[in-house]
């Protein structure tokens, strides 16, 4: 049971990174976007995560549920905004939005991307504090 513990927090800190990476790596240059590898990290948490409370829960691990609920509702707002990010910078790419439109929606996924890389560090400062 340890091990698979193990293995589902290293994926569920691989996840972390690929959000938290990615964020950093759009930010850095100027021009933040929501990156496939945000999406797929927040589903790789999501999924890690929540076998991570399962495999615990079956090991009789003491568990703080209102925290771990706290963070499932965050992780599923970072997936949704990294869904809708990946799907408006696939159309921005595409160019099937000109003119003003691409100026809106260019705006939009930086927003988004800010909020899936705040709210990333808010769910490890949530595990981390309390």
């Amino acid at each position: 049971m340890t091990a698979a513990i193990d293995i589902f927090l290293i994926l569920h800190f691989i996840g972390l990174a690929a959000i938290i990476g990615s964020y950093l790596t759009v930010a850095m240059r100027g021009v933040p976007q929501v990156l496939p590898g945000m999406m797929h990290g927040a589903f790789l948490q999501l999924i890690s995560g929540l076998a991570l409370v399962g495999l615990n829960e079956a090991n009789d691990a003491d568990l703080n549920h209102m925290k771990v609920g706290v963070k499932l509702v965050i992780a599923i707002v970072i997936a949704v905004l990294a869904v809708i990010g990946v799907r408006k910078a696939k159309e921005e790419n595409a160019g099937t939005s000109g003119g003003a439109g691409a100026l809106t929606t260019a705006s939009s996924t930086a927003t988004l991307a800010h909020a899936i890389g705040i709210l990333a560090i808010v769910n490890v400062i949530i595990a981390v504090v309390w």
